[in-house]
């Protein structure tokens, strides 16, 4: 046995995000359950029965509505793209409320979750105002970190993500041949021209 070996490789260090998630999908849905036998006793297991069945019937709406909505803007960009037939003139504006269907579907997703907090989320996301909000905190929240994570061009990233080995070790460089030839190419072909991203 030598020392001054190269010490065994460690197991990466668990994300906070897969330590906390499930403890806090757990902790919701045993406050879900409880709230609804706290509306049970307070008024009775048929009206628990029917806002569940009321949430189901109404997410479902919305989601079709949402999914509707979202099919006919993808069908109007199609048609309005340049050399379509029946294609707009150029600088036409978005209709109002053609944004935010994501939002909508998922308020129609919590709605169809069986619980009290996943029915006010859900409620809370099909008001016009908060819909519109969160879109717009969410747009600059990406913007961000699209920013900070690629300071370069995308070609840039692309190139980064290429030169990592598997175990996480960076090799950066170039291969230059003393014969003049091009790498990989063999000696009855003549040079290749170098490969650009």
């Amino acid at each position: 046995m030598t020392t001054g070996s190269t010490p065994p490789p460690t197991a990466p260090r668990r994300s906070r995000a897969r330590t906390f998630i499930p403890l806090a999908i757990a902790a919701w849905a045993v406050l879900e359950i409880w709230l609804l036998t706290v509306v049970a006793d307070a008024a009775g297991g048929f009206t628990v029965l029917l806002l569940l069945v009321a949430g189901i019937v109404l997410g479902a709406a919305v989601m079709k509505r949402a999914g509707r909505r979202a099919f006919r803007n993808l069908t109007e960009t199609l048609q309005q793209m340049p050399g379509q037939p029946g294609a707009a003139a150029a600088g036409q504006t978005e209709p109002p409320g053609s944004r935010g269907n994501g939002f909508l579907m998922l308020g129609g997703l919590l709605l169809m979750i069986p619980g009290v907090i996943s029915d006010v989320a859900g409620l809370a996301l099909l008001v016009p105002p908060v819909r519109s909000s969160l879109g717009r905190y969410a747009e600059r929240s990406l913007e961000r970190r699209m920013r900070a994570a690629t300071p370069g061009s995308l070609s840039d990233a692309f190139q980064q993500a290429r030169i990592h080995r598997p175990d996480g070790k960076v090799v950066q460089g170039e291969v230059i041949r003393q014969d003049g030839a091009q790498p990989g190419s063999r000696p009855d072909e003549g040079p290749r021209p170098p490969l650009t991203p």
